[in-house]
C-alpha cells in the first residue's frame, strides 16, 4: 500500500487556496493539483484511493493527515479534473474492506446495482450562465407544475430526440417537455429528486440475498426519494444515462453541465426551478458513504440502538447533528449558487429539526431573498403551524382532502362529490378560498404559506380519485383499454373542472402535478415485471420506470377541453391580482343557506360562485350593476362580453367567475 508521509502537510499548506472554498469538504482543484478533505473524527486511518477507471476495485492509496477537529486532508500535485477517487477508512466505526465515495462529491460515477457502488469524479464545474439569474416570483404568484425529468419525455409520443433526459426536456421541437410548460403558462416547476439517488433496489424475491425484496417486483426506485450524494446531479438523466444492470452512469460527469443547461433554458422562459430534496433519510441498502464514515454522526437510532425509521424508509438522518446540519446547509447553498436553483421542496420536512429549519430559511434568504421554501409537513407527526411560524410554506392537506376526501379513505367524499366531510361546512369552504389563515381557523400566518393542491406524485392522481370515489371505476377494476378509459366527459369532466376552478381562485400558492390538466390516469402497464396488479389503477407508482408513469402526450389531445380550461385558469389568475393578493377583509360572502356551495365577491371587483351539489342549482342575487361572466362550467373566456345582473343560477358541479363591468 502506497503511503505519503508527513511531507504532505507542508505541501498542503503551501498550495491551499487563499480564498475559502465554497464547501467545507470534498476535492478542491487549483490548476492540475488537488486538495482532498473529509470529516471522519473517529477514524484512526484514512487513505485516499485514486482509480484509473470506474470498474477498478482497487487503486493507488495515499495516507491522509488528521487534525484536531477530526478532518483528514491531503494535497496531491499533478492531479486534477477527470480524476476518480474514493476513501478507505479504518477505525472502530469503519469497515476497512470497503472503499467509499466522497459524500461531498460534485459528480458521482455509480453502478446500477442495489448497493449503488460509487466513485467520486473531479469535474470542471466552470459554466457560462450567459447572465442568467434567479427568478423573482412572489410566493402568492407561484403556479407550480410538479414533474419528473424522465416522465416528461420518455414516452414515444413526446417526439423528443433525447428521451428521459435533462436535455430532452429542453428540446423545442416536441409535444411535451418545455414546450408544454410554456403552453400551459406555469411560472415554476417542482422537479422530483435530482440529487444522485439509489435508483436500483434489491432484486425481487432473490433467496440468495440476506434481504428479501417481496414488495417491489420492478426492483427500481423511479421517483428518487433515496438520496446518495447531496451535491451531485443524478447521472441517469444525462444524455449517456443507462439502466442496464451493473452498467456505470456518470463516467464523464456530463450531468453537471446538462442540468445547468436545463435550468438556464427554464429560466429563459421565466420558469422558476424548485428542487425536491430529501435530507431526512437515505437508502437502507446502498453503500452511502455517511453510513460508513460514522453512522452515529449522521443518523438517528432508537433506544435499542436500531436505525430510526420515522421516515418509513429507514436510515433517518440526524439533522440536529452539527456534521449533518452543516452538510444540509452547504448542499442547499451549493445548488443555489452553482446551479441557480430558485427554491426547494423538503420531503418529510417534519423530520428536519426546527433549529436546522430556522438556519435554512435565514441563510438561504441571505443569498437570495426570494428563495422558495416549501415543506411537506409530515414525518413523525404533522405540523403546518410550526412551519408557518418559521416563515416556511407547506402543503395544505385540508385543501386537498376538503375538496376530494381523505387521502387515506377512498370512500370519503368532499365538496366535489356534493358532500361536507365531518366538522366541515360553508365556513370551511370560505376558509380555504381565503388562504387557510389562522384568524379564520386555518393553519397559516399568511396565505402565502398555503400550498393549495389536489394532486401530487403521491397516492392516486386527482383524476383517478374522482373516477374511483365517484363510482366511474372500481378500485381493482382491470382497465383493458387505457386510452378510452383516459377520456373524461359528463359529470367526471365537470368535477375535474370544478376542482381546478376552486384551486386557481383560492388565495395561496397553486400547485398541480404533471398530467393533472388532462385528468391523467395511471394504469399499471404491461411489462416484464411480475406485477399482480397489472391493468389496475395505481395509487403508488414510485417504482415504475415505464408507461405507467411516462406521460402519454396523446391523452392531452384526448382531453383538450380540460387542458384548455386549465390554461384559461392560469391566464385568469395572472390577469387578476385579486385572486392572488387579497386579504380576508377583501371578501364578502353570499348567503347560500346550507347548500354545498361557496360564493363571494373579492375587492368589489370579482364574483366567484362554486356549486358542489350533484343535483341542485344554486341561486343568488348579484350586487347592483352589470357583471361580465368570464368563466363558467364549460370554458374560460377572458374576453367574453356576456353580461349578467340580478338573480343568477349556477348549475350542479360547476362554477362561475364574473368581473364588474
Amino acid at each position: 500500500m502506497l503511503k505519503i508521509g508527513i511531507i504532505i502537510i507542508t505541501l498542503f499548506m503551501s498550495a491551499y487556496s487563499k480564498e475559502s472554498p465554497t464547501l467545507s469538504y470534498g476535492a478542491f482543484v487549483q490548476g492540475n493539483q488537488t486538495t482532498f478533505k473529509i470529516h471522519a473524527p473517529r477514524s484512526t486511518e484514512v487513505n485516499l484511493v485514486i482509480f484509473e477507471k470506474p470498474d477498478d476495485e482497487t487503486g493507488h492509496e495515499h495516507l491522509m493527515v488528521k487534525n484536531q477537529s477530526g478532518d483528514w486532508t491531503l494535497f496531491l500535485p499533478d492531479l486534477g479534473i477527470g480524476t476518480l477517487y474514493g476513501y478507505r477508512l479504518s477505525g472502530p466505526v469503519n469497515d476497512s474492506t470497503l472503499i467509499i465515495a466522497d459524500p461531498y462529491s460534485k459528480a458521482a460515477v455509480t453502478q446500477n446495482s442495489y448497493r449503488h457502488i460509487a466513485k467520486s469524479l473531479i469535474i470542471d464545474d466552470a459554466y457560462d450562465w450567459e447572465g442568467d439569474q434567479w427568478q423573482s416570483t412572489a410566493p402568492q404568484d407561484l403556479m407550480i407544475y410538479e414533474m419528473h425529468i424522465r416522465d416528461m419525455t420518455a414516452h414515444r409520443s413526446s417526439n423528443s430526440y433525447q428521451k428521459g433526459t435533462y436535455l430532452g426536456l429542453t428540446e423545442k421541437d416536441q409535444r411535451g417537455g418545455i414546450n408544454h410548460l410554456k403552453e400551459m403558462g406555469v411560472n415554476a416547476v417542482q422537479i422530483l429528486p435530482l440529487q444522485d439517488f439509489a435508483n436500483v433496489e434489491v432484486p425481487y424475491k432473490d433467496k440468495t440475498l440476506s434481504i428479501n425484496n417481496n414488495w417491489n417486483p420492478y426492483a427500481v426506485n423511479h421517483w428518487g426519494y433515496m438520496t446518495s450524494f447531496f451535491f451531485a446531479p443524478e447521472s441517469y438523466y444525462a444524455s449517456d444515462g443507462t439502466n442496464n444492470p451493473l452498467a456505470w452512469n456518470g463516467t464523464d460527469g456530463r450531468a453537471v453541465q446538462e442540468m445547468k443547461d436545463m435550468v438556464k433554458a427554464l429560466h429563459n422562459e421565466n420558469i422558476s426551478v424548485i428542487m425536491d430534496v430529501v435530507y431526512n433519510h437515505v437508502s437502507q441498502y446502498d453503500n452511502n458513504p455517511l453510513k460508513f464514515i460514522d453512522r452515529d454522526l449522521y443518523f438517528r437510532f432508537d433506544e435499542k440502538g436500531n436505525w430510526s425509521t420515522k421516515s418509513g424508509c429507514g436510515n433517518d438522518c440526524k439533522t440536529e447533528s452539527p456534521a449533518m446540519r452543516n452538510l444540509i446547509l452547504e448542499s442547499l447553498k451549493y445548488w443555489m449558487t452553482e446551479y441557480h436553483v430558485d427554491g426547494f421542496r423538503f420531503d418529510l420536512g417534519q423530520l428536519i429539526d426546527a433549529n436546522t429549519r430556522d438556519l435554512i430559511i435565514s441563510e438561504l434568504r441571505t443569498i437570495n431573498p426570494n428563495v422558495i421554501i416549501l415543506a411537506e409537513p409530515w414525518g413523525g407527526g404533522y405540523n403546518p403551524h410550526g412551519f408557518s411560524d418559521q416563515g416556511w410554506a407547506s402543503f395544505n392537506d385540508q385543501f386537498r382532502d376538503g375538496l376530494k376526501g381523505s387521502v387515506f379513505d377512498i370512500k370519503d367524499k368532499g365538496f366535489l362529490f356534493g358532500k361536507f366531510r365531518k366538522n366541515q361546512d360553508q365556513d370551511f369552504l370560505r376558509r380555504l378560498v381565503m388562504g387557510s389563515v389562522r384568524q379564520f381557523g386555518g393553519q397559516y400566518v399568511s396565505s402565502s404559506h398555503s400550498v393549495n393542491y389536489l394532486e401530487s406524485h403521491d397516492d392516486l392522481t386527482f383524476g383517478d380519485r374522482l373516477r374511483i370515489t365517484g363510482g366511474f371505476n372500481e378500485k381493482h377494476e382491470i382497465i383493458n383499454d387505457p386510452i378510452s378509459h383516459a377520456k373524461v366527459d359528463g359529470d367526471l369532466l365537470a368535477m375535474n373542472k370544478l376542482g381546478a376552478l376552486y384551486l386557481f381562485t383560492s388565495q395561496g400558492i397553486v400547485f398541480i402535478h404533471q398530467g393533472q390538466e388532462w385528468a391523467r390516469s395511471k394504469v399499471i402497464a404491461n411489462t416484464d415485471a411480475p406485477d399482480e396488479f397489472e391493468g389496475q389503477i395505481d395509487h403508488n407508482s414510485y417504482e415504475k420506470d415505464n408507461e405507467t408513469n411516462w406521460l402519454n402526450w396523446n391523452e392531452k389531445g384526448l382531453n383538450s377541453n380540460l387542458v384548455d380550461y386549465y390554461k384559461g385558469l392560469i391566464q385568469l389568475r395572472k390577469k387578476y391580482p385579486s385572486l392572488r393578493k387579497s386579504n380576508p377583509k377583501d371578501f364578502k360572502f353570499f348567503d347560500l343557506g346550507k347548500q354545498i356551495a361557496v360564493g363571494y365577491i373579492v375587492k368589489e371587483k370579482m364574483a366567484i360562485i362554486m356549486n358542489g351539489s350533484k343535483t341542485d342549482n344554486v341561486s343568488t342575487t348579484l350586487p347592483i350593476g352589470n357583471w361580465r361572466m368570464i368563466v363558467d362550467g364549460d370554458s374560460v373566456q377572458l374576453d367574453s362580453h356576456k353580461i349578467m345582473s340580478g338573480e343568477i343560477n349556477i348549475a350542479p358541479i360547476s362554477g362561475i367567475v364574473l368581473v364588474r363591468n
